[in-house]
């Protein structure tokens, strides 16, 4: 599943890790000091005119944006150097380093966006107040949209370009582990619903593990931009209901809806990896004797259809039951929790603490950070069938010998074109392109 596209998987992705660390422990203590000699931000910064409101583009942030480029490009030079599987490198190594640079950039416009709101809806309120009538003008007004619009309009340019990347990127891991597959197409060929496990079970198996990890990545950067926000936004609170005061109440209060929401659904969906991976096995065994039929007069009669027709009805009765009280836990817990932060702030609503502003920078934190603690939550439909997927192309690569080096993953590989068998201890290296 993912030596067929990635050098070493082990080694890049514990190397990936380790390279994150190394990098964000370099910022934190000498990025300050590096900025003033390799910073760009004097030539690209935007002017800024408001303080309290910074431009997204101004001094500090073109040299965090320089920083994580550089960072994220330099890790890519060793794998030119000493991978494995060069055939797939500029996919596997340098496409996966700047779809993630997207996802960061994302994530900062998300944070530029919090602040922009907070200053926004502010400045909506002190045009909606009777006492400060004319201390708003149009021309503020549209200044502040014409703003937002420009970091948006980018931001939609960025994400278009990345999504056309992605489905390209999707289609390379898919392809690499198709000839992979098909290079041991000997050893495989006698596992049931064989096909469908490389037609299918590839695709779907490459388009969830690369939704799921930069999900990963984007709730662990959103964490790292939000939570020093909604800490500090916690400041604003006077007190929880029943509770009292709580230092960074908001942030304690994201984790808990998190924890309780991940524990739930755990328990309540124990069952339910198991009942998928059994309902690809029964609609393998009754589309296997269709094709059969297809050629054979004497398959996929009626009593045959009936029998396999039971089985794929009997385990499909069995899902729905099992999804049933999964999601008037997972639905009830959802509706739920939008109200959390609601609760929260309720003393200090009340007591016209915090302003119109103020208010709309927390429900957005919150969410933002709620989010991320819930990524086990929120995906763990996704995790469910990624889980029986997983144990199906386990099954399937039980069957490849561990020893197997061959990536015959291109279909204009003459070698594997014109081989039949292949042999199991061979070394076979796939020509460059």
């Amino acid at each position: 599943m993912f030596r067929s596209f990635f050098p070493n998987p082990q080694t890049f992705f514990v190397s990936a890790i380790a390279w994150t660390a190394v990098a964000m422990t370099l910022w934190f203590t000498g990025g300050a000091w590096l900025e003033h000699y390799l910073s760009l931000g004097p030539w690209l910064a935007m002017p800024t005119t408001d303080p309290a409101n910074p431009p997204f583009f101004d001094t500090h942030k073109v040299w965090l944006y320089e920083y994580v480029i550089v960072a994220g490009y330099l890790f890519c030079v060793p794998w030119a150097i000493w991978s494995d599987n060069r055939r797939w490198y500029w996919w596997s190594v340098v496409c996966t380093v700047t779809i993630i640079e997207v996802v960061y950039f994302n994530v900062q416009v998300s944070a530029w966006l919090n602040d922009w709101y907070g200053s926004f809806y502010d400045l909506i309120q002190n045009a909606l107040d009777p006492s400060k009538k004319g201390s708003v003008t149009i021309d503020e007004y549209l200044g502040q949209i014409s703003t937002v619009a420009i970091v948006i309009a980018v931001n939609v340019f960025v994400l278009v370009l990345n999504a056309f990347l992605n489905a390209h990127y999707l289609f390379r891991w898919r392809r690499a582990m198709t000839f992979y597959y098909m290079a041991n197409w000997p050893q495989v060929r006698t596992i049931e619903g064989a096909a469908q496990r490389i037609q299918e079970d590839t695709q779907n198996f490459s388009s969830i593990i690369e939704g799921i990890g930069l999900n990963i990545v984007s709730s662990f950067m959103t964490l790292i931009v939000f939570l020093p926000i909604l800490w500090g936004l916690s400041t604003h609170l006077l007190d929880l209901p029943w509770i009292g005061h709580v230092d960074g109440a908001l942030v304690w209060l994201a984790l808990f809806q998190a924890v309780a929401g991940t524990v739930l659904f755990a328990v309540v969906g124990v069952r339910l990896p198991g009942l998928n991976f059994a309902n690809q096995r029964v609609e393998a065994a009754f589309r296997k004797e269709l094709v059969y039929g297809e050629d054979n007069a004497g398959r996929a009669q009626p009593v045959t259809i009936r029998d396999l027709f039971r089985n794929v009805q009997r385990n499909y009765f069995r899902i729905y039951f099992h999804y049933t009280y999964f999601n008037v836990a997972r639905y009830a817990f959802i509706n739920a929790a939008q109200f959390f932060p609601y609760l929260a702030m309720g003393p200090t609503i009340v007591a016209g603490a915090i302003t119109f502003g103020i208010f709309n920078q927390i429900l957005n934190a919150f969410g933002q950070v709620a989010d991320s603690f819930s990524f086990l939550m929120n995906s763990w439909t996704t995790i469910i069938n990624l889980i029986s997927i997983f144990q199906r192309l386990r099954g399937f690569e039980r069957q490849i010998p561990v020893a197997t080096k061959i990536f015959a993953n291109d279909y204009d590989d003459p070698r594997f074109l014109a081989t039949e068998t292949v042999p199991t201890d061979a070394a076979v290296a796939v020509p460059q392109e």
